[in-house]
């Protein structure tokens, strides 16, 4: 039999169980502020995706303080909010619950039960919270940003204190469960691609008969090739074009010359909706030389010091451009195919491992930022085959790889369906809609 429910006056929660009750945060919780005075805890914690996690605290990568005494020291059973550029960043998740002691930045609030309460409960009611994007309507400012001010406001639901421990129960087992399956998929999306990549490297550097003659193609790292089969610089096989310096103040929020930049090339995919940028007809005139066009091959040049993964290469097809013109921006490059040349054979060449390990020997830059100079990746000695075997070659990899990237997007649609579950899950249970 269903039990009677009621309006919890809360838009985002709708009816709750009829023996449920209804607070405002600051009756269940207080802030919670307590300073790291002279260094007493050193196991340093930070909020990722959801979670609380330790994180060294020698590291060198990230923003870190010249001292962590400022930091605030938390326990377990805490809840941390992250509340800080809620008008940017709109999916990172913002709340955490904290399972052991340590120290945390001071720039996010943590919550501390005020009275008998189970924590674990909480954190999933103000985890299903964040999904449905409560927070993002609450604060204020510049950067609306929130403080425990405005989120002691919050309206909070309360079950019988045994109902908490047993919905939290549940939801942590269920959970488990399902973050099982999506890892599940997750490690067979590595798999494939790394099956991909080994597809890529045999047919790009052995070509695709496999009792074909080889030779000894003269460059060590490059060994073997196919009897006919030459090598070359990169320079005499691509011609380099650079991207414009276009200034912040050249950029408009539409039109029909659409600014390529670094973050709109990644994991080999164009990626236009990302911060989409555009220029003028007559901004346009002034960087014609960085113009692109179909069958060149757009590469990015700058990124994360020792990273090799942020150099990634896309063929521009005519389906790219949808009636729109691309104009390059600095920190992205382009190939041009001189005669003789496949363009999206070398596209898939520079994909390569063994010719990442060469183009990776020039990075320049600082510790945080790396960059890759035309002139050491000219130098790069490639293989060339000839026309019709790079294209053949071409071919037979979009087909292979088609029909992996098919599989990868399976793999992905259910990733993002089991993560939907789990959203549905937690909030149909936090909320009393469905009993345990």
């Amino acid at each position: 039999m269903s039990r009677e429910m009621k309006d919890s006056g809360i838009p985002w929660i709708g009816e709750i169980p009829e023996g449920w009750k209804v607070n405002m945060l600051s009756s269940l919780f207080d802030e919670h502020k307590q300073k790291n005075k002279d260094l007493s805890e050193s196991n340093l914690l930070s909020l990722s995706y959801g979670k609380i996690v330790r994180k060294d605290i020698n590291t060198k990568e990230g923003l870190l303080p010249e001292s962590f005494e400022g930091y605030n020291i938390i326990s377990n059973g805490d809840i941390v909010f992250r509340l800080t550029d809620l008008q940017n960043d709109k999916r990172s998740l913002r709340t955490g619950l904290c399972l052991e002691s340590g120290i945390i930045t001071s720039a996010y609030v943590t919550i501390r039960a005020r009275q008998q309460l189970y924590s674990p409960y909480y954190h999933y009611l103000v985890h299903s919270y964040d999904v449905c994007k409560v927070f993002y309507g609450m604060g204020d400012g510049v950067r609306q940003g929130m403080n425990y001010s405005d989120l002691r406001r919050l309206l909070l639901i309360t079950p019988p204190l045994a109902e908490q421990h047993l919905i939290a129960t549940f939801l942590d087992k269920k959970c488990s469960e399902i973050d099982s399956l999506i890892e599940l998929q997750e490690q067979m999306i590595e798999e494939l691609k790394a099956y991909k990549q080994s597809i890529i490297t045999e047919a790009v550097t052995k070509g695709l008969n496999p009792n074909v003659q080889m030779k000894d193609s003269g460059v060590e790292w490059i060994g073997d090739v196919p009897e006919e089969w030459e090598v070359k610089k990169l320079s005499k096989l691509l011609s380099f074009k650079g991207g414009f310096a276009f200034n912040s103040d050249d950029f408009i929020n539409s039109g029909d010359n659409q600014v390529i930049r670094i973050g709109n090339v990644r994991n080999d995919l164009l990626r236009l909706e990302v911060s989409s940028v555009y220029i003028s007809d007559d901004i346009a005139i002034q960087a014609q030389k960085s113009q692109l066009e179909k069958g060149q091959i757009l590469f990015t040049m700058t990124g994360t010091k020792g990273k090799r993964d942020y150099f990634y290469t896309l063929l521009l097809k005519e389906e790219d451009f949808n009636g729109k013109k691309f104009f390059l921006n600095q920190r992205v490059g382009c190939f041009v195919p001189k005669n003789g040349v496949c363009a999206n054979y070398y596209n898939y060449l520079l994909k390569d491992n063994h010719i990442l390990d060469f183009i990776f020997l020039y990075e320049t830059g600082t510790a945080n930022q790396g960059n890759l100079g035309i002139e050491s990746i000219n130098k790069t000695i490639l293989q060339y085959p000839p026309l019709a075997e790079q294209q053949a070659i071409a071919d037979y990899l979009d087909k292979k790889c088609g029909e992996i990237d098919e599989l990868i997007t399976i793999k992905q649609q259910k990733i993002e369906s089991l993560k939907e579950y789990k959203k549905s899950v937690i909030y149909e249970y936090v909320t009393g809609k469905r009993e345990v």
